[in-house]
């Protein structure tokens, strides 16, 4: 197809208005738009703050050490942004249900998606139970003698509840509680900074004391030298993996997304803006107010003042803040967990569309509500209840170590498809420049990405290898995922005997009719608050 036959399929959309956001068609299978340019901005920033930023660093800092943990968040980063912008150039232009699982199939084969949509519904059947555990450690900060599983119970039903109001009310309540996550973290970062530079009721200059003492790195497991000191940096991928996963969340949101050409590229283009903001400040400001071998890192012990910021405060002389703090933080957890349960039924139905999944997934309500999906998803929760037995630190250890390495294999798909779609492209004339999105970056972003992915993941739980360290529960949490991703592909592709399809007979046409019809130019910003709203999201 020549680049002129793509112009004539992607007009400049200056005809529909917003009436066709009511529209229903193929391409969205029953599920409706109800998602506004300022949810998906929200659910997108959500993606990338939760527990794995407040809580997880926890670990990171105690296993890298200041520059460890920060250097393992900015390599993070840089591929979290690399497989973002992978991502958004494919859903930007085909904003279907189902996200990137249902992009593999077109892209790549069917074993793929098959391959793809369950490892991803299982990363965050998986995750949600994580999020409920962290829960569990951040409200016992207050009380230690009630049972973890009430605070379990009384997340799940505020989870599962938002999310069997609809697409639009989780929308909303995901707008509010990023909101508030926005607000915490960079009032973090400012008094941070305030408290290193001596600002604090104790009036203690800090500055790089704790890159001094006890050091830039950790020496992991004990093992001396070079070697346990790249050991514990490269644990600090996993856990910042873990804390990056979700930013794909809007592909999967893809489908229940008003005006999807316009308001997906918005939020995938400032992805950037937040990672180096909150990421690569947040644990920049972690490392100078907190030592490496501080005794309240350890969440495996299960107490409940293991957040590096709720540490810092305290150990700076503020009484009060701490408490604010953690509310906050278990706000954040609420908002993690409500995202959780939303990406892994819309995967679930996305499974169902591919015809992966049975039938029965794809039930919706007159409105659009895909409550067979959800209410099958919840289920899972209920191994947060582990928490109760093992201890709720050391749960959510095991969960996020799985989910790491398990959304890391997604990023690794995507990147895959990626490069598929990128060479269906080229072979089939297309201009890239002509689509909603896309970047210089490609396709050098993407094999970067993928291979990047595999090696972090391979070596993910070495030092389990090495003589005195090995730990059964590290080595079946970081490489059951791994291993499970290459099984699963190789026996779907057995069973439906259908390799991945020549560049020029990819389909890249099906489903634009339907979206061009439900994409519109939108008002410009009519006040400054608005053209300022417009800039940060």
């Amino acid at each position: 197809m020549a680049s002129e036959e793509l112009e004539k399929q992607s007009p400049v959309y200056d005809k529909p208005g917003p009436e066709a956001e009511s529209l229903q068609g193929p391409a969205n299978n029953g599920l409706s738009r109800q998602l506004k340019n300022r949810h998906i901005a929200m659910i997108s920033i959500g993606g990338v703050i939760g527990t794995g930023l407040f809580l997880g660093t926890a670990t990171a800092l105690r296993n890298g050490g200041p520059v460890g943990m920060l250097l393992g968040y900015a390599l993070m980063g840089l591929i979290c942004f690399c497989v973002m912008i992978s991502l958004g150039e494919m859903v930007a232009f085909l904003p279907i249900p189902g996200g990137h699982i249902k992009l593999a199939e077109r892209f790549v084969d069917p074993a793929f998606s098959f391959t793809m949509g369950w490892n991803y519904w299982y990363n965050w059947s998986i995750v949600l139970p994580a999020e409920l555990s962290a829960s569990s450690v951040l409200v016992g900060f207050w009380n230690h003698n009630i049972n973890p599983a009430v605070w379990v119970i009384i997340c799940l039903v505020v989870v599962v509840t938002i999310n069997m109001l609809g697409a639009g009310v989780y929308g909303e309540a995901e707008f509010w509680f990023a909101s508030i996550k926005v607000i915490t973290i960079t009032g973090l970062i400012i008094l941070g900074i305030v408290l290193d530079l001596g600002g604090g009721p104790n009036h203690d200059r800090l500055g790089f004391r704790y890159w001094k003492n006890p050091g830039p790195f950790v020496q992991f497991g004990g093992i001396s030298g070079t070697t346990g000191q790249f050991l514990g940096f490269w644990a600090v991928l996993t856990q910042a993996a873990f804390s990056y996963i979700g930013t794909e969340i809007v592909a999967i949101a893809a489908g229940e997304t008003k005006n999807p050409r316009r308001n997906l590229p918005r939020a995938i283009k400032r992805v950037y803006i937040r990672i180096l903001l909150f990421y690569i400040g947040g644990t920049l400001v972690i490392g100078l107010l907190v030592p490496s071998n501080d005794s309240g890192l350890n969440l495996g012990d299960g107490t409940a003042a293991s957040s590096p910021f709720v540490i810092a405060i305290e150990r700076a002389g503020i009484n009060a803040l701490p408490h604010i703090i953690n509310a906050c933080l278990l706000t954040s957890a609420w908002s993690a967990a409500s995202s959780d349960l939303y990406t892994s039924s819309r995967a679930l139905f996305g499974l169902a569309v591919s015809g992966n999944a049975p039938k029965i997934f794809l039930t919706t309500t007159p409105s659009g509500l895909p409550y067979v999906s959800i209410a099958f998803s919840a289920c899972f929760a209920l191994l947060a209840f582990m928490a109760t037995s093992t201890g709720a630190g050391k749960v959510f250890g095991w969960f996020a170590n799985m989910t790491a390495i398990a959304g890391l294999m997604t990023w690794f798909g995507i990147c895959v498809s990626y490069i598929r779609f990128y060479n269906a492209l080229k072979v089939q004339g297309y201009d890239r420049k002509t689509l909603p999105f896309s970047s210089r970056l490609q396709p050098f972003a993407a094999y970067f990405a993928a291979g990047f992915i595999l090696v972090v993941c391979f070596f993910s739980g070495y030092g389990v290898f090495l003589k005195g360290n090995w730990a059964t529960d590290t080595f079946v949490t970081n490489y059951l995922p791994f291993v499970l991703f290459p099984i699963m592909y190789g026996l779907a592709r057995l069973y439906y005997k259908q390799g991945p399809k020549p560049y020029d007979e990819i389909d890249l046409v099906t489903g634009l009719k339907e979206i061009e019809q439900q994409t519109y130019d939108e008002a410009p910003p009519s006040n400054f608050l608005e053209r300022v709203w417009q800039w940060v999201m």
